[in-house]
């Protein structure tokens, strides 16, 4: 295989016969493509009588193929390994974090474990349906991995004019202007793509929004912005050792079971902030200022989740008396989900004390679980509410659920945890799902300065998702930016960061309710859309 033009080969001994008293000494070989090795810091003339392209002559491909292999060696014990094989480790015996680690170097270099699953630009993650699309995001991906910024910056700008709804290209656009211009800052975004692109889109959406205005504004330090694919077949704590080991200074996202925390508890360990809803605290100030603070796991995090399902509780429960009068509840959740299982808890707690009583609880993890006759079921135990305390694995359900409630007149008054607020459940769901209410996080409404202006960036109607993800973005970005270093960054947040909040006027005291109606507000191949309800 011939080498990549413009790339070079370094061993860490300079063969120019000068000294670099600043590079870390002898490794592996490596092929770098920017002017300085990102392992050792040597520069690429010290590599002057070694490098082929100098020297007009080109490697044997037994030469590339043991090159090849070293580097596969060195990925296969990971980038954490190799430091440590060069001995770098603190007086404790521990490897030492790699807090300023080469900025220059993509993340994905430092390890093959998950090189897949994160990406600056230089690969798509998402994928793209359009054979044209794909073509093109794949030039700019390539031109991006050969750090040739002018061309990855002209087929990313191609791509978002072309379809402004797509929030990877443009996070890849503004990455590689962040690159052009200089040591960009880098914070990672942690999104289901492989277990839920939509709902990965949705926070990319956030984020991407808040790093185009951020990096308009002439920082010293432009944001860059990895986006990482929590569905590696490695697990998160995996990718979280590759972000800890990287120059990543700071991490948005992960969610609330069991592979999250333990991920969220290694950043804690190393020393890196991790804005996520089981370490992120926000606080209402005077008018729409808030304050972002994350909270130790270990201390905080349960108690977060906490109250979050004890108010969407209490919202749901008081909204079902005031729509169904004595309402007779069926409760629908999925025992395979710790969150369905906690909120379907707290709704049988909290039902009776607003004149509410629970008739039946069905299972839809259970074996052999039919929709149809789940609603049968509900119907024969005199419910005349229901209420999917579901999680977001269970949308396909949650649709076959109500398609069986249109078919079995007269229909149920359907309600819906956050989960379920999804564009597949207003695509597959159609009439079926209408009058459908759900209680999420975060609901717009016509008069919303930042609804509206997100909606013409991104072409239509935003979720609770992309604007809690713009907070946290903005938040977390004015941490790295005051701060400087991952360990400032993570003081920072644990103090408390002040931002014009998005999310301010909207109180979790009582979480918003959105309800499910014919409109051409919704995604794309939709016939409803989802409208705030006021005055709860």
């Amino acid at each position: 295989m011939a080498q990549p033009s413009g790339s070079w080969i370094c061993d860490g001994t300079p063969k120019n016969g000068q000294s670099y008293p600043n590079a870390s000494g002898a490794h592996p070989p490596y092929e770098n493509f920017g002017p300085d090795c990102v392992i050792c810091g040597l520069p690429r003339e010290a590599m002057a009588a070694a490098n082929p392209k100098a020297t007009g002559r080109t490697f044997p491909v037994a030469l590339v193929a043991l090159l090849i292999a070293a580097a596969g060696l060195v990925g296969g014990i990971g980038y954490l390994g190799y430091r440590l094989l060069l001995g770098d480790r603190n007086p404790t015996g521990q490897p030492t974090v790699n807090a300023n680690a080469d900025s220059r170097q993509l993340i994905s270099q430092t390890s093959t474990r998950n090189s897949a699953y994160i990406s600056q630009g230089e690969k798509i993650l998402i994928n793209e349906p359009n054979p044209q699309r794909a073509a093109l995001k794949q030039e700019a991906a390539l031109a991006f991995d050969q750090g040739n910024w002018a061309a990855a910056i002209a087929k990313y700008q191609a791509l978002v004019d072309a379809d402004p709804n797509d929030p990877e290209a443009r996070i890849y656009l503004n990455n590689a202007r962040a690159r052009q211009t200089g040591q960009p800052m880098t914070m990672a975004a942690v999104v289901p793509i492989g277990s839920s692109p939509d709902t990965a889109k949705e926070i990319l959406r956030g984020v991407a929004q808040h790093q185009t205005n951020f990096n308009a504004s002439a920082p010293n330090r432009a944001l860059e912005v990895a986006i990482v694919n929590e569905n590696s077949p490695n697990g998160v704590t995996s990718l979280a050792e590759d972000l800890i080991n990287s120059s990543v200074q700071g991490v948005l996202g992960h969610g609330a079971d069991a592979n999250s925390r333990a991920a969220l508890q290694r950043y804690e360990q190393a020393g890196m902030a991790a804005l996520s809803p089981l370490t992120t605290s926000v606080t209402t100030g005077a008018g729409t200022t808030v304050k972002v603070q994350t909270l130790s796991l270990s201390q905080k995090g349960q108690q977060l989740l906490e109250t979050y399902l004890d108010n969407a509780a209490n919202t749901l429960a008081k909204m079902a008396a005031k729509t169904v009068p004595n309402p007779k509840v069926a409760l629908i959740y999925n025992s395979d989900s710790p969150y369905s299982n906690d909120l379907k808890t707290k709704l049988a707690v909290t039902l009776p004390s607003f004149g509410a009583s629970v008739v039946q609880e069905i299972n839809a993890a259970a074996a052999g679980f039919n929709a149809s006759q789940a609603m049968t079921t509900a119907r024969q135990a005199g419910a005349n509410t229901t209420i999917l305390a579901m999680s977001r694995a269970r949308v396909n359900d949650a649709v076959a659920l109500a398609i069986a409630n249109q078919t079995q007149p007269p229909p149920i008054q359907l309600f819906g945890s956050d989960q379920l607020y999804t564009p597949d459940l207003l695509i597959k769901g159609d009439s079926a799902i209408n009058g459908m209410i759900l209680a999420v996080p975060w609901s717009t409404s016509p008069n919303d300065p930042f609804a509206q202006q997100a909606a013409q960036a991104w072409r239509g109607q935003i979720s609770w998702r992309t604007t809690t993800a713009y907070d946290a973005t903005q938040a977390l970005a004015r941490a790295m930016a005051q701060g400087g270093d991952r360990a400032a960054t993570q003081q920072l947040l644990r103090q408390g960061v002040q931002i014009q909040g998005q999310t301010a006027s909207n109180s979790f005291d009582q979480v918003p309710l959105v309800q499910a109606v014919p409109g051409t507000g919704g995604p794309r191949g939709s016939n409803y859309q989802f409208n705030s309800l006021t005055g709860i």
